[in-house]
């Protein structure tokens, strides 16, 4: 996938996704967005109707999967994307995690 080429140049950012992104396939579209992009993480639904995304790799392939994130899919529609850091964790796909 090459998510991970050399862990100095990995970085890691977890956003939180307000909108109309439940039930609109926004997880789906996501990961399927990362796969293109080769970055890992994962996406979850969160109970308050937010989704929650961290995404791990080259920095310029997650900024350019947070600015993803900031249009969302066809059908969604993105209200505010809260950013910030995390620690990178070696990640090596991008995946859907339950519900929180």
């Amino acid at each position: 996938m090459g998510a991970v080429t050399s862990r100095d140049s990995v970085v890691r950012r977890r956003a939180v996704v307000t909108g109309t992104v439940q039930g609109v396939g926004f997880r789906w579209s996501a990961r399927e967005e990362a796969h293109r992009l080769g970055v890992a993480g994962w996406a979850r639904n969160r109970s308050d109707g937010t989704v929650e995304v961290e995404v791990e790799g080259d920095a310029a392939r997650v900024e350019s999967m947070i600015e993803w994130l900031r249009a969302g899919p066809p059908g969604s529609r993105v209200d505010a994307v809260e950013v910030s850091e995390a620690r990178p964790d070696g990640d090596d796909a991008f995946r859907i995690r339950q519900t929180e």
